[in-house]
């Protein structure tokens, strides 16, 4: 039969393959002023086609929420699609509100044509300016003076007719009709002289009592007589009424007939100027001696037209607040609300101190974001608007019945007992993008069932793209946008190529480049900078590699600090040397946008037990589930290749030194791994390699992620102790294509001072580890006699005789005693 090749260790890899450089002779231009700038989106096809099915379906629920990582330009794309096409779209109806004249506390909103709320406002301003004037002037003139005077007139004639009338009765009687301080009253008479109390007595008895008796029948029908006095001053005050009606609305109708000559083709204007006829014919008073210009002290005074002083009449509910407007032929507005609050949204109700009270009106009415956006698009920060109390519930309110109700939190859940404004709602048709990130759009597709239906289009940002040819012209295109936007210097061929390299650099691929443009417009910023301080007029290669360092310097204080404790050997790394049961694991440190590399000493202790493969980070809680997952398939690799015949008869430790931190992720599970197999096969490691990768239950090496940043810490390490030649990283084989390392680990790696390994598994990995071949199992079973396998197998065969034979002393022991 044929046999499977031992396994033998790895070359180490080419300077070649560490990094892929971009050949700025392959590049079709001198500078970034000889290319066309790049218009359109860059690697992001498919979150282009989801921004476009958004934008053109109108079907309710179709609202988009573009995801993806920060930076990569989701809100400037989305605006720029929306922008255009809001640029082919008809401008939105504006929208007003006015008084409901009867039901104040329920303003009215009427939907105008674009751009008609301010003529609207204007009219109502000039007509209440015209009834101000025109009204009072009705009423002083000379037509209206002699039509009152006549009424007067009538009225006191009949007055008098009818006063005349008794008092010809009553003379007939010798009883005298007499006016008083309040009011009418009989009196005797004789000989045309009112008698005085005196008088009277001296009368003789019968004449007294004829006196008294005509009085009393007088005297009812006198009150008759006054009792038809209040109906004939009523009648007198609806003739004054009447007049004063049609008096006003001679003024009123020319008033109101150059107002309705704008709006004849907008009814519910028309219908609104009837109602303001109306009103302004009941409510003569105010109009009445109100002379122009005395608006402003009336609005000082009150504020608000259901609270002022009875002398000072208030005309605010004649006013028109303009809630939306927009300019006919200027297209659909896009709205970016960067503080989406609750009223920010859906608007608010502002109130006026006025007397220790606070008031309001319609006037008052304050428009939101849904408001400014209505018939265009409305563009939203997810995170900001699930941090701001209501402002989620209340936009998927507006959403779901496609209308905006003003309301305040305390209004929608009851919490305020006192009345106040109502507003009517305003019919909603909009497009709402939210901009978040995917962890974000996931978890509100899980826990919110209304957040599918109404955002069933997402826009799904990429974080990289394919390395081609196209792709790295369209970079230099967008660079060359950037820098005449920005009036920054131009950049040569080089500066872009080394642009490029540090794309793929931040994508963690050689065959991808990152569509972080945020990151890579601030290196061109940067890179102009250093340029501008070295008095250059282009911007080179070498200004974007001083940007690079810079920013690198600036950031990376704790890398230092950490390096420097190791070379001072507070924390413990060999560099040099072996050691049994000790490898130099790689972790990555993330601190904020900054992260880097550091070895860290992995060690494993093994004695006697029941195949237990002990996580001291587990046990103590430092571990996360990540890392345990990783260390339990240690175990299962363990039983899998040397269990078979025979139960697992060992305990291991297994820990971090000088760890103080969580521990998290499998990138370790390798080197854990070799450290076990280190201390079971009492073979040497070397030192001078770390090494880095995950393991599965078979022991193939896995790809992790940061391996850049792990070998340049290591390399940091190294470094400072001095290459040697001996020293480097082990990586799992599927992560050489990640692999753009530092300019000065490429140029040690070329002169052969550090080397870098990748290996495909377990067993290569160790044999470049110890020097040892790690042995294959031959036809009867036998791993080659000196292999690292063979010596494992022996010692977990020497557990597994010593536990025998302690378990049957311990039986026997057990015997004896009962004995």
């Amino acid at each position: 039969m044929t046999q499977t090749p031992i396994p033998t260790a790895p070359d180490f890899l080419p300077a070649e393959a560490l990094y892929r450089r971009c050949d700025p002779a392959q590049l079709p231009f001198a500078t970034t002023d000889d290319l066309t700038p790049l218009e359109e989106p860059l690697g992001q096809d498919r979150a282009v086609a989801a921004v476009r099915f958004a934008i053109g379906m109108r079907q309710p629920g179709y609202n988009l929420f573009a995801l993806g990582p920060e930076g990569t330009g989701k809100i400037t794309l989305v605006r720029q699609f929306l922008e255009h096409a809001a640029a082919a779209q008809p401008a939105p109806d504006d929208w007003v509100y006015v008084h409901r004249f009867g039901e104040s506390h329920r303003p009215r909103a009427l939907r105008l044509p674009p751009g008609k709320g301010p003529d609207l406002k204007k009219t109502m301003e000039r007509l209440v300016e015209d009834l101000r004037i025109a009204l009072p002037a009705a009423f002083e003139g000379e037509e209206y003076r002699t039509h009152r005077q006549a009424l007067d007139e009538q009225f006191k004639e009949t007055q008098d007719a009818t006063l005349r009338a008794m008092q010809t009765e009553a003379s007939k009687k010798g009883i005298a009709v007499i006016r008083t301080p309040v009011g009418l009253a009989l009196a005797p008479m004789k000989d045309g002289e009112v008698l005085s109390p005196d008088d009277f007595k001296a009368l003789p008895e019968d004449e007294q009592i004829r006196l008294k008796a005509d009085m009393e029948g007088l005297q009812e029908e006198l009150e008759e007589q006054l009792n038809q006095l209040p109906q004939l001053t009523r009648q007198q005050r609806d003739k004054v009424a009447a007049l004063d009606r049609e008096t006003a609305e001679a003024a009123v109708a020319h008033s109101l007939e150059d107002a309705r000559g704008g709006w004849a083709d907008c009814p519910v204007v028309l219908d609104y100027l009837e109602a303001v006829r109306e009103e302004a014919l009941s409510s003569l008073g105010e109009f009445i001696g109100q002379t122009s210009g005395s608006e402003e002290g009336e609005e000082a005074g009150n504020g608000n037209g259901d609270h002022r002083r009875p002398d000072t009449p208030s005309f605010r509910r004649f006013r028109v607040n303009v809630l939306v407007t927009a300019c006919n032929g200027c297209g659909a507005p896009v709205v970016y609300e960067d503080h989406p609050t609750q009223p920010n949204l859906v608007g608010r109700v502002e109130h006026l101190a006025h007397l220790g009270a606070l008031i309001t009106d319609f006037n008052l009415i304050k428009p939101g974001a849904l408001h400014r956006a209505n018939g265009g698009y409305l563009v939203l920060d997810a995170r900001k608007l699930l941090l701001n109390p209501f402002a989620w519930e209340d936009l998927k309110r507006a959403l779901r019945a496609r209308e905006i109700r003003i309301e305040s939190p305390g209004q929608s859940m009851g919490l305020i007992p006192t009345v106040t404004l109502e507003p009517e709602p305003i019919p909603l048709d909009l497009k709402v993008v939210l901009i978040g990130d995917p962890m974000l759009y996931y978890l509100l597709a899980q826990e919110d069932p209304d957040f599918t239906e109404l955002f069933k289009v997402a826009a799904d940002f990429d974080y990289h793209m394919d390395r081609s040819d196209g792709n790295v012209l369209g970079l230099a295109r967008l660079v060359a946008g950037l820098a005449r936007r920005e009036k920054l210097r131009p950049l040569d061929r080089g500066a872009v190529a080394r642009l490029i390299e540090q794309a793929a650099r931040e994508a963690e691929d050689n065959e991808k480049l990152s569509t972080h443009m945020a990151s890579l417009a601030d290196l061109v910023r940067e890179a102009d900078y250093w340029a501008g301080q070295m008095g250059a007029a282009t911007v080179t290669g070498e200004h974007v590699q001083k940007a690079v360092d810079e920013h690198t310097y600036r950031h990376d204080r704790v890398r230092g600090h950490v390096l420097e404790e190791i070379t001072r050997k507070t924390l413990v790394i060999d560099t040099d040397g072996e050691e049994v049961g000790q490898v130099n694991g790689l972790v990555v440190m993330q601190l904020g946008n900054y992260s880097f590399g550091r070895p860290s000493r992995i060690s494993c202790r093994t004695h006697l037990g029941r195949g237990d493969v002990v996580d001291i980070e587990r046990e103590v809680d430092l571990g996360g589930p990540i890392h345990s997952k990783g260390v339990m398939i240690l175990s299962s690799f363990l039983a899998g290749r040397f269990a078979q015949e025979q139960p697992l008869t060992l305990s291991a430790n297994l820990v971090f030194e000088q760890s103080y931190g969580e521990v998290e992720g499998d990138s370790a599970s390798s080197a854990e791994l070799y450290c076990l197999l280190s201390a079971l096969a009492d073979a040497p490691v070397r030192q001078g390699l770390a090494v880095t990768g995950s393991v599965d239950q078979f022991g193939k090496v896995q790809a992790i992620g940061g391996v850049n940043e792990k070998i340049e810490g290591h390399f940091d390490v190294c470094l400072s102790r001095g290459l040697t030649g001996g020293q480097g990283v082990m990586i799992p084989a599927s992560n050489v294509k990640h692999l753009m390392l530092r300019p000065d680990v490429v140029e040690a790696c070329a002169k052969g001072l550090f080397r870098i390994y990748a290996v495909e598994t377990i067993d290569q990995g160790i044999a470049l580890l110890t020097g040892v071949q790690a042995g294959e199992r031959d036809d009867s079973g036998q791993f080659p006699t000196g292999s690292i396998n063979r010596r494992v197998e022996a010692k977990l065969a020497a557990f597994s005789r010593r536990l025998r034979s302690l378990n049957q002393e311990g039986s026997g022991g057990g015997r004896g005693s009962r004995d």
